[in-house]
Order: structure tokens, then sequence, then C-alpha cells
């Protein structure tokens, strides 16, 4: 493979600068976080997926605060449940009206008639996935919110795909697992294996496995001139291995990670997809799929109280008074 300095290098400057955002956030700067007009006007992800306000809803909310109190299959239902929509009103307004998602509460009939009433007033789905409702085995249901939670009752809790993960060896194997579901492709089936193993009923290195996706593979194709025989994921675990290299060759050495930990393969997947879209306006001209950014910068909808998969060891570093988002 053959990495393209004069694009590949702002993959480095996005990382950097990125996180230069999040420290300031953290230490409590509400304004003057960047002085790069393009993450000052756009929506980009954090550095870490873990960082991202949907994702650290999931690991306190719906993992830590409740994973003691529940078997393993029910914590897993709870992640999916969660994940499908990927919407905090959404949960929230799920477990005021059900009580706390588990086995015992999963009454497809029933969240199905709430969701299609709360449908009426909200949006239900996160626009950050985009999530089809297409195959022939649930054509007997009309709505798409119904048709995803037959397939979690059909396959993954009376076809025991629970226990399956729960007995996988490898974060690859729970992938796989996911992938055979009706709904599930590729890209999905690596995110909800990340999500799962933030919880403690799987416990699989991030650098174990990863799987390029779409805007991921864009990105890639902007930074490296031509990959050969090599896969997108290949190109990512080379930028892993040279990592610091990198930096000190493209002179973007001001990087500090997340409490000692270094990103892992699914964040330097991610970015892939975010210098995609950094490139968009920075280079219009290299044009590779989507021509513009979509989300613009918003202001944050409120400090965030960090918190991370217990495993980590990093809740120790965090002064809870002194949290940003």
């Amino acid at each position: 493979m053959k990495a393209r300095d004069e694009t590949y290098q702002y993959y480095f400057y996005f990382i950097q600068e990125r996180m230069k955002i999040f420290w300031r956030r953290f230490e409590g700067l509400e304004s003057d976080l960047t002085d790069d007009p393009i993450l000052a006007q756009y929506k980009f992800t954090n550095v870490y997926r873990v960082l991202d306000r949907v994702s650290q809803y999931l690991v306190r909310h719906v993992i830590s605060e409740k994973e003691q109190q529940y078997p393993g299959v029910d914590n897993l239902l709870r992640i999916i449940v969660f994940k499908i929509f990927n919407n905090i009103s959404t949960w929230e307004y799920l477990e005021s009206r059900l009580g706390e998602i588990s086995i015992k509460t999963f009454d497809v009939d029933r969240i199905t008639a709430l969701l299609d009433e709360r449908i009426k007033q909200v949006a239900i789905f996160s626009p950050a996935y985009m999530m089809t409702g297409s195959h022939a085995k649930y054509n007997m249901y009309a709505r798409k919110h119904e048709k995803w939670l037959r397939m979690v009752e059909k396959e993954l809790l009376q076809g025991k795909g629970f226990e399956k993960i729960i007995a996988a060896k490898s974060l690859e194997q729970v992938y796989n697992i996911l992938l055979q579901c009706s709904f599930i492709g590729e890209f999905l089936a690596y995110q909800y294996a990340i999500d799962f193993n933030y919880s403690s009923v799987i416990n699989f290195s991030e650098n174990s496995f990863v799987k390029a996706g779409i805007g991921a593979i864009r990105g890639i194709k902007k930074c490296f001139s031509g990959i050969g025989h090599f896969t997108f994921e290949d190109c990512i675990r080379y930028t892993q291995d040279n990592f610091e290299k990198h930096q000190q060759q493209y002179g973007f050495t001001d990087f500090k990670n997340l409490f000692g930990r270094p990103p892992q393969l699914i964040d330097l997947q991610n970015c892939f997809c975010e210098t995609d879209k950094y490139l968009r306006v920075k280079m219009p001209g290299l044009l590779v799929g989507n021509v513009r950014i979509k989300q613009k910068f918003d202001r944050p909808k409120g400090r965030i109280s960090f918190y991370f998969p217990e495993k980590w060891r990093l809740n120790k570093f965090i002064d809870q008074n002194t949290q940003g988002q």
C-alpha cells in the first residue's frame, strides 16, 4: 500500500485537533475551542468512539448502572434494544412506560404499540445509522421498529443468538454471529460487537478485530493512492502500527490520548470516516462518494459526566467536578 502524503497528513491533523477540542471542553471551556474554520463549522465525532454522547449514555446508564442486577442475556438485550434506535429519548420513553428493559419486560406487542404512538410526535430512530427494514421473513409486519424488535425476539432470544455471543471466543466471532441476523449488515455487526464489548458479558481487545465501514473506506481511498492486494482493514492496522512514525513525519505530535489509552482500531476506523468528511471541505476537488457534509456544528446539549467501561480502568482519572464534553 502507498500513502498519499498530501491527504494522509490530514488524518493525523484531524486526530490531533479534534482531541484538543475534546480536552478544552473537558476542562470547561465553552468558546475558542479551535482556530480551524472547518472543525468550528461542521459536526465531527470524537477521536474515541466511546466519548460521543450516545455511547456515554450507553456505557453509564444502559450498561454499568444495571449490569450487576441482570444476567448476561438481559444485558445484551438491553444493549441491542438501545442501539437499534440509538436514541436516548426513545430509550427513556420506553423505560418510563415499561420499567427497566429486560427479558421480563420485553413484550414486542406492547413496545410496538408504544412506539406507534411515540412516532406520531417525534422521531424514534437516530439519523446516525441508516436502519433498513426490508427482509422477506418479516414482511408480515408493517412497521420498521416492529420488524427489528421481532428479529431480536426470534433470532437473538428464541434462536439463542445471545447465548452464542456469550460463548464466543473472539470479537470477530461476535461480529459473525451478529452478521447472520436478518437486518444486521457488516457495519452494524461491527458497531454492535463493540457495544456489547463495553459490558462485562464479553471481554475482547478492541485491537483484535476491525471492519471498515463505508465512510472509512472513502477516507482510506483518499489517504492511500493504492492498496494493491491489501484490504481496507490492513490500511487501518498499518495506520495503528505506524501511528507515532507518521505523527512525527507530518509534524502532528501535539496529541494527548485518553488518559494513557491510545486510539484503538475502532477509533482509527472512525477517524478515516471523519477525515473523509474533513477533506470534502478542505480538498473539494478530491471526489470519492459524498461531496458535502450534512451536519453543521451545534451548541452541545449540556455537560457529559464521562464514564468508561470498568475493565478499562480509566474512571479513576476522572475528576467529576471538572468534566466537560
